[in-house]
C-alpha cells in the first residue's frame, strides 16, 4: 500500500510539472498557506498535502525539475521522513536551511519560478526574490493556482455559517473596536489597512464561524479606513439577516473575490495603505503599488489589540480552563487505572480511544463546543513526533511499558484551552525520568519567573531551557504561544521562543509554557500549562496559572529537585483539589486526593 501511495504521489508531481511547463514555468513555490496566511487551512486549501503527502501545519515546497525540496521546522522532521520518502524529495529545515538558501544554491539562470501571489506573504516573497536575483532567475506570479488545475477531486471552499459573538462574552462591542481601529490608523498615518487574518477579523467584528476544523472563525478579508468605514469581504451565503443586524453601521459586506478589485479602486496616488508583511498576501502590496499608493509594512494593529484580553475575556478564559481541568482530571484518573488493567486483560487502551475519551469528558462540561485542535495522542516513539495524530490505520496501543503523551484542548463559549501531559505506567526507558524531571523543572522555572516591563519572549526563552541545557538536552520548538478567546489555539503576536520577536509581554496577554524533550523512536515528553501575564505588587510582571490538570509525579527524581520545586508542585495539586473537588466524580476525586507528592 505504501508503494502504491508513493507511486500516486509521483504521478501528481509529474502532472504538476507538466502544467508548469505549459505555463512557461520551470519551478513553483508551494507554501502551506491559504489566502489568509494562517496555520490552519480548510481541506480545499491543503495543496501542499495533495502534492507532497506532507500533512504538518507548517512547511513549504519548491517543485523544481528533478527535485521537490520540502522545508519544515523541527517539530516535523520525523513526520516528514515518514510521509515524504524516496528520491523525489529532498528534506530541509525551514529555519536552519531556509528556502532562499536553496534557491541561491540551486536556481538556474533564466528559470521562471511561479508563485500564487495570494498565498505568499510579502516578507517571504522578498527573501525568495532576492535569492532569485542572485542566480538570474525570475519570480513569476500566477493568475490561478496550478495545483487547483490538477486536483481533480479538490474539496469545495467552505461555507460555514457566520454567527454573532455577543458583547457579554466579548467584553466590547464591534462598533467600539472599529472606532478604536480607525483612531489607530489615523495615529499611524494610514489611509487604509488591509487585514487578511481571519481571527483578527472575527475578533474585530464580534463574529465567529465554522469554515476550518477547530477554528471558530469565518474565512474573510477586510479593508479598514481611517474615517471608520469597514469593507468586509465574505461569502454572502454565510450571512443571514440576524447576523447582518448585529454588524455596526460602518460595515459593508462584499464577496470575497472583490477584495483586490475594490482595493485597486480605492487606492489613489499619495495614499498610504498598511499591511502586515508576515500575515498578508503579497498581492495586497502589489495592488497598492500598482494604484500609485504607498504600501506600508507594519504589524496589524488588530493583532495587538486582540492579544491583550479585557476583563471579560480573561474571566471567560479562567472559567473554561476550570471546566477543562475537570475533564483533564477525570481523564487522568481513568487513564492511570485503565492502561494497566486493560493491558493485562489483552484489550489495551489505544491512542484513538484515549483522545476520544477526553473529548467525551469535555462534552459534559458547561459551555463546551468543539476540540480546539487535533489532539496529539501518542504512545512510545510516536510521541517523539511533536504533531503526531492517531488515525484509523495508525493507532498504537498504550501499554504499561510505553510512556504516553496527550496534547489536547477545547473551544468553549468563553474561550480556548490547550494543555499537555506526559504519562508512564510502569518501567520507563533509560533516561526518561531524568528528562521528565528536567522538563518539569523547566515548567517550574518559567512559571515562577519575575520579569521587568519591556521584556520580550526571546529574552526569557533560555531561562526555561536551562534545566534541560544543564543535562545537554533541548527541544526544537517554541517554549510558548499566545492563545485566543474562542479563536485560534495559536495566537499572535506574543510568543516565548528563540527567534527574535519584538513584542513586549504585557498584562492581559495569555500564553502557554510548554518545555519538552523528544527521543526519536522511543518517547516524547512535554508538560504544558496556560498562564496569563499579570503585574505584581512591585511593578514587575509574572505568570498566573490558568490550567488545572494533574502532573504525574512517579517519574520525578526527588534528589534532582529543589525544595522550592517540590513545594510548588504540592501547592499546585492542593489548588486542584480545592478548586475542582466538588466538580469531580467520586472516583476522580478519590484518585486526585491520593496523588502522591514528590517526596
Amino acid at each position: 500500500m505504501a508503494e502504491t501511495a508513493l507511486s500516486a504521489r509521483t504521478g501528481i508531481i509529474e502532472k504538476l510539472r507538466q502544467t508548469l511547463t505549459a505555463r512557461g514555468l520551470d519551478a513553483f513555490i508551494l507554501p502551506r498557506f491559504d489566502a489568509h496566511q494562517g496555520e490552519y487551512v480548510a481541506p480545499h486549501d491543503e495543496r501542499l498535502a495533495h502534492v507532497t503527502g506532507f500533512t504538518g501545519s507548517a512547511g513549504m515546497a519548491i517543485i523544481a525539475p528533478g527535485n521537490v525540496a520540502i522545508f519544515v521546522d523541527g517539530r516535523y522532521s520525523v513526520q516528514l521522513g515518514n510521509q515524504c520518502p524516496g528520491a523525489d524529495f529532498s528534506h530541509h529545515h525551514l529555519l536552519d536551511a531556509p528556502p532562499e538558501r536553496w534557491l541561491t544554491q540551486n536556481a538556474q539562470r533564466g528559470w521562471r519560478i511561479g508563485y500564487d501571489p495570494m498565498h505568499l506573504p510579502p516578507s517571504w516573497y522578498d527573501r525568495f526574490s532576492a535569492a532569485c536575483d542572485l542566480r538570474g532567475a525570475e519570480m513569476v506570479p500566477t493568475s490561478t493556482n496550478p495545483v487547483d488545475e490538477i486536483w481533480d477531486d479538490q474539496p469545495a471552499p467552505p461555507l460555514g455559517a457566520v454567527t454573532p459573538f455577543p458583547p457579554e462574552f466579548a467584553g466590547r462591542t464591534a462598533a467600539d473596536k472599529c472606532a478604536a481601529l480607525a483612531q489607530q490608523l489615523s495615529d499611524k498615518g494610514l489611509d487604509l489597512f488591509v487585514e487578511t487574518q481571519i481571527d483578527n477579523i472575527a475578533w474585530l467584528l464580534n463574529v465567529r464561524g465554522d469554515d476550518i476544523a477547530f477554528n471558530p472563525m469565518p474565512q474573510s478579508f477586510l479593508i479598514a479606513t481611517k474615517s471608520g468605514e469597514i469593507s468586509w469581504f465574505v461569502d454572502p451565503r454565510k450571512l443571514d439577516d440576524a447576523l447582518r443586524g448585529t454588524l455596526p453601521d460602518c460595515v459593508s459586506a462584499h464577496p470575497m473575490e472583490a477584495l483586490l478589485p475594490v482595493l485597486g479602486a480605492q487606492v489613489t496616488a499619495g495614499m498610504t495603505v498598511g499591511f502586515d508583511p508576515d500575515f498578508s498576501a503579497v498581492a495586497i502590496r502589489q495592488t497598492v503599488e500598482a494604484g500609485g499608493g504607498t504600501a506600508k509594512p507594519l504589524p496589524s494593529p488588530i493583532t495587538r489589540s486582540k492579544a491583550v484580553k479585557n476583563a471579560v475575556e480573561l474571566a471567560g478564559l479562567r472559567d473554561c480552563h476550570l471546566q477543562d481541568g475537570v475533564a483533564w482530571t477525570e481523564f487522568t484518573a481513568w487513564l492511570m487505572t485503565s492502561v494497566p488493567q486493560r493491558a493485562a486483560s489483552g484489550d489495551p487502551v489505544t491512542e484513538q480511544e484515549a483522545q476520544d475519551y477526553i473529548l467525551s469528558l469535555r462534552k459534559t462540561r458547561p459551555g463546551f463546543l468543539t476540540a480546539s485542535f487535533q489532539s496529539i495522542s501518542a504512545a512510545g516513539g510516536n510521541a517523539a513526533m511533536c504533531h503526531y495524530a492517531a488515525t484509523g490505520n495508525r493507532n498504537a496501543p498504550i501499554l504499561p511499558e510505553s510512556p504516553y503523551l496527550l496534547d489536547s484542548g477545547g473551544q468553549y463559549e468563553t474561550g480556548t484551552t490547550d494543555a499537555t501531559r506526559s504519562f508512564a505506567f510502569g518501567p520507563r526507558p533509560d533516561g526518561y525520568d531524568r528528562a521528565y524531571t528536567a522538563v518539569f523543572k523547566a515548567l517550574y522555572t518559567m512559571s515562577t519567573l519575575r520579569f521587568p516591563k519591556g521584556t520580550q519572549g526571546h529574552h526569557i526563552d533560555a531561562i526555561c531551557r536551562r534545566p534541560l541545557w544543564d543535562l545537554g538536552l533541548d527541544y526544537d520548538h517554541g517554549t510558548g504561544h499566545g492563545i485566543g478567546h474562542r479563536l485560534s489555539v495559536h495566537e499572535h503576536p506574543q510568543r516565548l521562543g528563540r527567534p527574535y520577536n519584538p513584542v513586549d509581554l504585557v498584562p492581559g496577554m495569555v500564553v502557554s509554557i510548554e518545555p519538552g524533550y523528544y527521543e526519536a523512536g522511543l518517547y516524547g515528553i512535554r508538560i504544558e500549562n496556560i498562564v496569563e501575564i499579570v503585574e505584581l505588587d512591585d511593578g514587575f510582571l509574572g505568570f498566573r496559572n490558568m490550567t488545572y490538570a494533574p502532573i504525574q509525579t512517579d517519574m520525578l527524581i526527588p534528589e534532582q529537585m529543589t525544595e522550592a520545586e517540590r513545594a510548588w508542585l504540592a501547592s499546585y495539586h492542593d489548588t486542584l483539589r480545592r478548586t475542582l473537588g466538588d466538580l469531580l466524580s467520586a472516583n476522580a476525586k478519590a484518585w486526585l486526593d491520593k496523588l502522591p507528592d514528590c517526596a
